[in-house]
């Protein structure tokens, strides 16, 4: 008599959410938002290290009026691309393994059920670790790309080979950071971008409670399929909750990442952006980067939202078609 053998289903881990096609969504958005909108994110660094008559105290860099005309004429077209290189490298990296990280931790919390609805704390938690894990790979990234963003055409011309604080390019700035800073130097603005990891977390949870709330309201399943307008408006509203109240932490984290400016530590950063410069001081650049995030969070989250579908549709279908083509195969036999 045959026996059927059962073997107990495996407990659904985090390795079991791991999908590639988030990964390569995340890329493609990030890179096709940054491509587009990068002078933008120039301008944006450049308010917020400009601290005004202190700095100017303290150090040789004049003081950045930071508008596309002054920048056209001191450094013309190519000044409003200083730093695209890593730019682009850090938001594709950046959001790829954001999405990656965040929808396998997601799959995890939902048991490998896709329509299982989680909480705003499960989608706030799932976030904060994908940010987390994604800042501490891609930290050197955003340092390089920030000491490139306020390098000026000129400096980068005349700069001599022995300059460690005079960048030809992306792996050139790489390399004498590491050699005369060591993992200091790379992970430079590494402890309030943890802070940071709030303001990703913020935006998930919103942008998925919204989701979920459309999804509801017209009784559909979770993973339905939205329309491009739906996706942009979600993307938005979130972006623009999300930067209201954590803005702050990017002003520290440019400040103790430029070279120019001399930060004992976070709190020293803070206490003196507070005492000299008032509250105000954390808002620095807060409308360029406004203008430049909300339309990259849109992009990249209908870029992402239309691959992965794609990708994870494409994927599915292939398996059928697999299963299918074996169970022609053993009927023939």
């Amino acid at each position: 008599m045959a026996t059927e053998q059962r073997t107990a289903a495996k407990p659904f881990t985090f390795l079991s959410g791991v999908r590639y096609e988030h990964l390569l969504a995340g890329v493609g958005g990030g890179v096709v938002a940054t491509s587009i909108l990068h002078p933008l994110d120039l301008l944006k660094i450049r308010f917020a290290v400009n601290d005004g008559q202190w700095q100017l105290a303290r150090s040789s860099r004049p003081t950045y009026s930071s508008t596309v005309i002054n920048i056209l004429k001191a450094e013309g077209v190519s000044g409003l691309y200083q730093g695209v290189t890593p730019n682009i490298l850090g938001a594709g990296s950046a959001w790829g393994f954001y999405f990656f990280f965040y929808n396998a931790a997601k799959s995890k919390m939902q048991d490998g059920n896709a329509q299982k609805q989680l909480s705003a704390l499960s989608h706030l938690f799932a976030a904060s670790s994908a940010g987390v894990l994604t800042l501490t790979m891609t930290n050197p990234i955003w340092v390089v790309k920030t000491r490139l963003c306020l390098q000026s055409g000129d400096q980068n011309k005349s700069a001599a080979k022995s300059d460690p604080k005079v960048y030809r390019g992306f792996s050139d700035a790489l390399v004498k950071i590491a050699r005369h800073e060591g993992l200091k130097g790379l992970y430079s603005g590494f402890v309030p971008g943890l802070f940071g990891v709030s303001h990703g977390a913020v935006q998930f949870m919103a942008y998925e409670e919204m989701k979920n709330s459309y999804h509801n309201y017209y009784n559909q399943e979770i993973t339905t399929k939205l329309g491009t307008m739906e996706y942009l408006g979600f993307a938005a509203l979130s972006k623009l909750f999300a930067a209201l109240t954590t803005y702050p932490y990017q002003v520290v984290r440019a400040r103790l990442q430029d070279t120019k400016s001399k930060y004992s530590s976070s709190r020293d950063c803070i206490s003196k952006i507070y005492n000299l410069e008032g509250w105000m001081g954390f808002y620095k650049g807060l409308t360029p980067n406004l203008i430049r995030v909300v339309p990259a969070t849109m992009i990249t989250f209908v870029v992402y939202e239309n691959l992965s579908y794609y990708l994870l549709k494409r994927t599915k279908s292939e398996k059928v078609v697999g299963i299918v083509n074996l169970s022609d195969r053993e009927s023939k036999k």
